[in-house]
């Protein structure tokens, strides 16, 4: 099916394209919006953690008929070794190129800690989260060109996903693609059986969802969300910060690195906001 759209789309999108595409989009199935992706969206990379949606997009795209495009990894220095296990199972698998991207200046848990201290999820997560995977994807983005990314988002996800377009422009004029937006996890999880897709082993030990070991646990009896044992002391926290406000994320982050000893730091919604 023939659609109006430019080939690739001239950026930035106006509000009426972007409504326009989305109403394209939301009629086509995942492999086809991601086809529609590969011919459309400029400098497309997939930002992947390897959860079960980002390697069901993958499989897709590797049966496009298209070069696959080339993934970027952030690696926290705090996953799991399943998941470690998980990423070269991948690059073997699909022969893909896979872009690795870590805290700044740290190779290793003992540099992070060095330059942040120790356990900085809990003493500031907005803070832990700017560093190992806000700053690392922003300057990914920039010195690998990146305009457009593929996600692995999707709406019966909950919080602030439930309401997810196939695509999305975020503050930096990123554009975020969003091929199964609409499909529940049964779906999600039947594509992965069906087709043999390698997944991490710990969502056969009682984990619904993986992310840093020190924040995930297999999730407990009367858990229902889909990315129960995630964050699970964290009430409300629905996201790692790479889908939040970056302006936001990068001026607290500022603001604590000038911090005085002993002194509060506000919130970064505090902070932007003028008084009256």
């Amino acid at each position: 099916m023939t659609d109006q759209f430019s080939t690739p789309l001239e950026l930035p999108l106006s509000e009426e394209t972007l409504e326009a595409i989305n109403a394209h989009l939301s009629q086509l199935s995942p492999q086809d919006i991601l086809t529609w992706a590969l011919t459309h969206l400029p400098a497309l990379y997939q930002t992947t953690a390897f959860g079960l949606t980002g390697l069901v997009a993958l499989d897709m795209l590797s049966k496009s008929g298209h070069p696959i495009p080339k993934l970027i990894f952030l690696d926290t220095l705090y996953h799991f070794a399943e998941t470690y296990e998980l990423v070269q199972q991948v690059r073997e698998r699909y022969a893909v190129d896979i872009k690795v991207y870590k805290p700044e200046g740290c190779k290793t848990i003992q540099d992070f800690e060095k330059k942040h201290g120790e356990e900085l999820w809990e003493k500031d997560e907005d803070i832990y989260d700017f560093a190992v995977k806000v700053e690392p994807a922003q300057r990914a983005y920039q010195e690998l060109g990146v305009r457009s990314v593929i996600t692995g988002r999707r709406r019966s996800q909950g919080g602030d996903r439930a309401s997810l377009q196939p695509l999305e422009v975020d503050e930096t004029g990123l554009l975020k693609l969003n091929p199964l937006f609409a499909w529940s996890f049964a779906q999600v999880d039947a594509y992965i059986r069906e087709n043999n897709v390698p997944r991490n082993q710990l969502l056969n030990q009682g984990y619904r969802s993986v992310g840093d070991w020190h924040s995930t646990q297999p999730s407990r009896d009367g858990d229902t969300g889909e990315r129960a044992g995630r964050w699970a002391d964290k009430e409300g926290k629905t996201e790692c910060g790479l889908h939040k406000n970056f302006s936001e994320m990068k001026l607290r982050a500022k603001l604590e690195e000038q911090r005085i000893p002993g002194e509060e730091v506000s919130t970064a919604s505090e902070v932007v906001t003028p008084s009256a």
